[in-house]
């Protein structure tokens, strides 16, 4: 059966999700949709935004929003909100090196990168992002939008709220809450609740702004 997906966005992360959809072997064309002139992985640019409903005529049928996160998801929102509107389906895109639990919910979007693991019971919501070697442990719940950067912990039951970022090598506690919109940084050791629209990092964590 053919498939046919459109990849959202150029850039370093776009490369990293090709580097996952090739070696799932699954689709059949691939084309990215960007304003620059750039192929990633001798991928070629098909069109820019304005140019979808001509590339959905012309039997292209499913997209990914590519487009990385660092703290600001607002773009990343906007894409997922245009192709699902023009009626694109967003599917999920699972590394075939992750290890994903039985019971475990993945949403339209989401990205699970290599070697991440994703245990029993955890939820990740729409177009989150799980990067390289993160470890979501069982009954973690991933709000829409988060992003778990390279190499993150979060332990048991940790709630991560929609548009949070958790920066990379940081480790959550078990049973803590990360705020929507909060921005960890990167190695942080987060020991307690961390509230809504806030930077903090260190070890232990601390909101400094």
């Amino acid at each position: 059966m053919e498939r046919k997906l459109l990849l959202i966005g150029g850039g370093g992360h776009c490369r990293s999700v090709i580097d996952s959809i090739l070696n799932l072997g699954i689709y059949t064309d691939l084309g990215i949709v960007d304003r620059e002139n750039a192929s990633a992985l001798e991928i070629p640019v098909v069109g820019a935004d304005e140019n979808l409903p001509d590339l959905i005529r012309a039997g292209w049928t499913e997209a990914f929003i590519t487009v990385g996160s660092v703290g600001d998801p607002r773009l990343r929102r906007r894409l997922y909100r245009m192709v699902t509107e023009l009626g694109l389906h967003v599917p999920a895109i699972v590394d075939p090196t992750a290890v994903i639990a039985r019971g475990t919910t993945v949403q339209a979007g989401s990205y699970v990168g290599k070697r991440a693991i994703v245990n029993s019971n955890a939820k990740l919501g729409v177009c989150t992002i799980v990067n390289t070697g993160a470890i979501v442990e069982h009954d973690c719940t991933i709000g829409d939008f988060a992003h778990i950067s390279p190499g993150a912990v979060l332990c048991g039951q940790v709630n991560v709220g929609e548009d949070a970022h958790v920066g990379a090598g940081s480790v959550v506690r078990q049973q803590l809450s990360i705020g929507r919109h909060a921005l960890i940084g990167m190695g942080s050791v987060v020991t307690k609740n961390i509230p809504d629209n806030v930077t903090a990092y260190g070890n232990p964590c601390r909101v400094v702004k």
